[in-house]
């Protein structure tokens, strides 16, 4: 990828932070520590020309489907939206407010949003059912879906996951945001995940492990990813850090679904502006 490439993504990643802590701090609330870590995913699908959307027409049948499995991180997804046109990004001010569009977990409702998605380990099955679907259709479709790496403690993931290892599921690509931890402390600490790589291979996908804030890495193991040569669905597991971006908020697992108020917010908007 071009330097100037990356540097342009970088800097729109930054962006989208600053108008996600702008947003959650005039709320009140919001997951800004779980939006954060999967920016560079985000803006690598939206902005890095992998997915296939239309700004004027959310549904257009062609569309390559997004979910949000972890979707408390729906403020990061909120302002991308936003920012690309799919509804206006004044819009954003009535984030949690009464009567308001935005909900603290994601919405069906809004436009190019997939699912509702708050209760954690329900995304990788829908994901999967959009995949085969596609198969079944005989639609050019790529289905993409964001799991949270304490959403693998879920049952239904796993379920998911067999099936679609056993269905072949190669236009079906998941990424992992391991940014190790969970609401209250980290994975490890919790129930172990790892070896996580070899438990998703068991089940007949593809794995590749990455630097989720590396925009190069997530583009080189995504080459090709419309026409694969594999027979199996592909799994990325995205190293990252939750609250990447604010040092106070880094690793920091009681910050969860809580955004900073007064002096502390605004040493955070200092953070991200000399970035």
């Amino acid at each position: 990828m071009p330097k100037n490439r990356t540097a342009e993504l970088e800097k729109k990643a930054n962006h989208i932070r600053r108008q996600v802590l702008d947003m959650c701090v005039e709320a009140g609330t919001g997951h800004i520590t779980s939006s954060f870590s999967c920016a560079e995913i985000l803006v690598a699908l939206y902005h890095g020309g992998m997915l296939r959307y239309d700004t004027a027409n959310p549904k257009w049948e062609e569309r390559d489907r997004f979910i949000l499995s972890k979707g408390q991180a729906s403020p990061i997804l909120y302002v991308l939206l936003a920012d690309l046109g799919f509804f206006p990004d004044s819009t954003l001010g009535r984030f949690c407010q009464a009567n308001g569009p935005f909900g603290v977990h994601l919405q069906h409702d809004v436009p190019g949003v997939e699912i509702t998605a708050g209760s954690l380990g329900l995304g990788l099955g829908v994901a999967a059912g959009m995949a085969l679907a596609a198969k079944m259709d005989n639609k050019p479709y790529m289905t993409f879906t964001l799991l949270g790496d304490g959403e693998c403690y879920e049952g239904s993931i796993w379920e998911a996951a067999m099936f679609a290892g056993h269905r072949e599921l190669n236009n079906l690509i998941a990424i992992i945001d391991r940014n190790w931890l969970c609401v209250t402390d980290f994975t490890e600490n919790c129930v172990r995940l790892n070896p996580l790589d070899k438990k998703w291979e068991s089940c007949g996908w593809e794995v590749i492990t990455i630097n989720g804030h590396s925009f190069e890495e997530i583009f080189s193991a995504l080459e090709g990813f419309r026409f694969p040569l594999r027979n199996k669905p592909l799994l990325l597991i995205a190293d990252t850090v939750k609250g990447k971006g604010i040092s106070f908020m880094e690793n920091q697992p009681l910050w969860h679904g809580l955004a900073p108020q007064g002096k502390q917010a605004e040493i955070a908007k200092i953070e991200l502006a000399e970035k």
